[in-house]
């Protein structure tokens, strides 16, 4: 018997064979009218990066493009992006932030700098999509801002004139010239990345360099009472808790949370990740294995958090995580597009469920990305639009947006064959804001169902409706032709009679 902890809960995973032959067993048992921390909207944060047709094709044509939109914006994909109600979005990168210099992306179009994109295929960068144009996407959403600053190639005087020509409310001469370019009131920056991956694409440094650089640049950062945005600092990656530890030891001021990168990599190999589609049945099994370190990767850095900063004013912010997988043939590999699938829709529910349980620390995570990059919400081919699987988890998950967590207890088989477990069903319980109880159920085995006992005190509760996704084909997926082929179905069970099918994701409310 082992113990894993997930999603608000202590879980005791019992030891099982890797095949079973009956359902798996969970048991889940709460208090509904105990609280837990609210789970902050920002967790399900988007990415949209200077990278390949995640903006220029997925979210901007141009105004004189024959593709219906509304300033140069796609309507297909605005509209689709606004039901499922995207908190926040990061902007420009990501590698690219830190070669990005935001003069180059204001001003007339026709006299924008031309630049090539040497992080992503190479190709022309025209800065048609700057700061101005981002601004205009997260009202049109309702979002929030994320603006990830260049430390790598930049100045502490570009960054900080950046931030004055976006929020101040003066008459500067910097203030003017925004107000020149069309915009009268300061723009609202909800997050401030001071560079990004800087041990690696942002500048290959050491925490402790890094951390004297972040102290330099945060203290020439200044806004408005009000308009001062949270200051996020670039954190580690994987199983790394070292610049979690020198970067809350030695940084006591300016500094709202860290983050962290994390990409679930099917054969765990930067050179050999692994298929999109078409993948073995011992791919799903690793994908689970590898996405499921996302927990032990919080927990390690969440202790090094409470030891440095007991009163818990830091937070933990994964802003890249997702699925990565090798290119497909004949693209562009830069451009890392790739499709979506069951098993990506699978991943990030187990994600979600994880970021619910440290909730009180995770407080932003951003996925990658937004639109035609990696585990993308939206894929675009010229004129035609999908959504894909996890395009509908996002949406199923929405619930959970700034809802109050519920404390509770699981029990669960393991799925898995050897020294490769998970546990076979995770879980969120929560209260949303509007005052309703909302569960949901992620089955990752891609065989067996599992058996569902709830036992629930303080309201009396008899039955779930909501929706589950799920699919005979572990790589069940949409595309242009068949763009409805997998999405989200009505699911309704009593709870004495509660059963989940294999991989398979439900989200419902409790009556």
């Amino acid at each position: 018997m082992r113990r894993v902890l997930f999603s608000l809960l202590a879980t005791t995973v019992l030891a099982s064979p890797s095949l079973l032959a009956a359902p798996h067993q969970v048991k889940i048992d709460a208090d509904l009218t105990q609280q837990g921390p609210v789970i902050n909207k920002d967790i399900y944060g988007q990415f949209a990066e200077h990278l390949g047709h995640g903006i220029y094709e997925g979210i901007w044509v141009g105004e004189d493009s024959g593709i219906p939109n509304t300033n140069g914006f796609r309507n297909d994909v605005i509209a689709a992006l606004k039901d499922l109600q995207v908190p926040l979005i990061r902007w420009p990168g990501g590698c690219f932030a830190d070669e990005y210099h935001w003069r180059e992306g204001i001003g007339p179009k026709d006299q924008r700098p031309v630049k090539v994109n040497t992080h992503w295929g190479g190709v022309e960068e025209t800065n048609a999509f700057g700061t101005h144009e981002f601004f205009q996407l997260t009202e049109m959403l309702g979002a929030d801002a994320y603006i990830n600053g260049n430390l790598g190639s930049g100045t502490v005087q570009e960054m900080a004139e950046w931030l004055e020509y976006m929020t101040s409310d003066k008459n500067s001469t910097l203030a003017n010239e925004r107000r020149a370019n069309g915009r009268e009131a300061p723009y609202k920056i909800a997050y401030f990345g001071i560079g990004n991956e800087s041990w690696g694409c942002g500048g290959h440094m050491r925490p402790e360099y890094y951390t004297d650089l972040y102290r330099q640049y945060a203290t020439f950062l200044k806004a408005p009472r009000g308009l001062r945005p949270k200051f996020v600092a670039s954190g580690g990656q994987q199983d790394q808790t070292e610049w979690t530890e020198v970067l809350s030891t030695n940084i006591k001021r300016d500094m709202a949370g860290i983050s962290h990168h994390y990409y679930t990599l099917p054969k765990g190999d930067w050179q050999n990740k692994g298929d999109a589609l078409g993948f073995p049945k011992a791919e799903w099994l690793s994908t689970m294995v590898r996405t499921y370190k996302m927990d032990a990767f919080i927990q390690a850095n969440v202790a090094v958090l409470d030891k440095n900063d007991p009163k818990g004013k830091l937070g933990f912010y994964l802003d890249e995580w997702g699925t990565w997988y090798d290119p497909e043939p004949g693209r562009e590999p830069g451009f890392l597009y790739q499709q979506n699938s069951l098993r990506d829709a699978v991943v990030a529910a187990v994600n979600f469920n994880i970021f619910h349980h440290y909730a009180q620390r995770v407080q932003m995570t951003n996925i990658a990305q937004m639109v035609n990059v990696l585990q993308a919400m939206i894929l675009t081919d010229k004129e035609k639009m999908l959504l894909t699987p996890t395009y509908h988890v996002y949406h199923m998950y929405k619930v959970f947006q700034d809802a109050t967590s519920i404390p509770f207890n699981i029990s669960t088989d393991n799925y898995g064959e050897g020294d490769e477990q998970v546990p076979a069903v995770t879980a969120s319980l929560a209260k949303g804001k509007d005052g309703k109880l909302y569960l949901a159920l992620v089955n990752l085995d891609p065989d067996e169902a599992a058996s569902i006992s709830l036992s629930l005190k303080g309201f009396k509760v008899s039955a779930l409706s909501g929706q589950i996704l799920t699919a005979e084909q572990m790589d069940s997926h949409n595309t242009f032709a068949k763009p409805n082929q997998l999405k989200p179905k009505a699911f309704n069970a009593k709870l004495s009679a509660l059963r989940l099918p294999a991989k398979a994701i439900v989200v419902a409310e409790l009556k």
